[in-house]
């Protein structure tokens, strides 16, 4: 009987799922921080579209980088597919929560979405190298 020299690792997770579960957690933090920033400094709630919009490229670059470092290939393909699901699962909670129908803003969030996490993502395949 021959051993078995290699064994295959199966992936425990999805690039994509494994993205949105980092892009979460980096937005859960960035909001936190937004938070300390409104309470502890002279900030006006006026700001708080632009931190929004910062909080969200930053943690779907990082989610599209996930991504894309866990596929290995084809990076801008699953940094975009994040961008996608992210921002169904945003647009559901804020339509769920606060009633919130799709404007002006939900297309350009849309828009960064794709690409902030694309470009993520096409940053990610490039460092597992």
């Amino acid at each position: 009987m021959n051993p078995i020299n290699k064994v295959s690792q199966a992936r425990v997770m999805s690039p994509i799922l494994s993205g949105l579960i980092y892009a979460f957690v980096i937005m859960f933090a960035g909001t936190l921080f937004t938070s300390l920033i409104l309470l502890l400094t002279s900030a006006n709630e006026s700001n708080l579209p632009a931190f929004s919009y910062i909080n969200h490229i930053i943690s779907l670059l990082v989610g599209g980088w996930v991504a894309g470092k866990k596929s290995g290939t084809k990076g801008w393909y699953y940094g975009g597919m994040l961008g996608c699901i992210y921002t169904l699962i945003i647009f559901m909670i804020a339509f769920l929560s606060f009633d919130a129908g799709l404007n002006g803003r939900s297309f350009l969030l849309l828009c960064v979405s794709l690409l902030s996490a694309g470009i993520g993502g096409i940053f990610g395949v490039n460092s597992r190298k």
